[in-house]
């Protein structure tokens, strides 16, 4: 299969105009004119090169080159893994911002969660109408999690706001009681506090992994073969 033919379908789904003006979606590293496989991954790491086949194309959600490129070696995130997919002979396309506002978000809120409600851009909103420690047993239960960071302002919850991945610029904008997201620094947490809105921290990785079904869901049907493997959660508890 043709990487533009495959580049024009993945925009009719999740149109790549629609990202934002810092981002990188789209093609990244376009060597391979003809594709023999698709894999998809959240990111790229150590173990996604390694089952990576020659000749394929590599979907990811975050972009692998975000900024100009001054220099190339093996000490640098962005041209480690370009040198290792240009010896393979594989392409590259992200699907950042434009598939966060147009899947993602309404994907882990619903089919993860089990939430109905809307999006609005970058958030998902849903009325839930809960005690918030119901609604943390509840986030807890559906992503498998023994623990999670919260800060509770409020013990009721009528409506939650989730946008996954780093969402907390957003939080100035967030019209509900409690907001679920990602990467939540100290001061941040202090804000919400002072807002009254309860946070719940869904982690960039553990609410951005779900790219790779959510996206499987609607290339599935190309003639091509099509591999999910997905990168490894870069922290660990110990």
């Amino acid at each position: 299969m043709r990487l533009n033919e495959i580049y024009r379908f993945l925009d009719e789904i999740s149109p790549f105009d629609l990202q934002e003006e810092w981002d990188n979606s789209g093609i990244n590293v376009g060597i391979n004119d003809e594709v023999e496989r698709i894999y998809l991954s959240l990111d790229i790491d150590e173990n996604v090169i390694e089952q990576l086949k020659p000749n394929s194309l590599l979907i990811t959600h975050h972009p692998l080159i975000f900024k100009g490129i001054k220099k190339v070696n093996y000490n640098s995130f962005s041209t480690k893994y370009l040198i290792s997919l240009i010896q393979k002979n594989c392409s590259h396309i992200a699907m950042h911002t434009n598939f966060d506002k147009t899947h993602l978000n309404n994907y882990f809120a619903r089919k993860v969660l089990g939430f109905d409600g809307e999006s609005a851009d970058f958030v998902f909103y849903s009325d839930v109408f809960m005690e918030f420690d119901e609604l943390v047993d509840l986030v807890k239960e559906k992503m498998n999690l023994k623990h999670i960071r919260v800060v509770k302002a409020k013990d009721f919850v009528k409506r939650v706001a989730i946008t996954t991945g780093a969402g907390m610029s957003l939080l100035p904008y967030v019209k509900a009681d409690c907001f679920l997201t990602g990467d939540i620094k100290y001061h941040e947490a202090m804000d919400a506090k002072a807002r009254e809105i309860n946070l719940i921290d869904i982690t960039h990785y553990g609410s951005e992994k779900y790219f790779v079904d959510a996206l499987y869901d609607d290339i599935k049907d190309l003639e091509i073969e099509i591999i999910k493997i997905n990168s490894e959660n870069p922290f660990s508890l110990i």
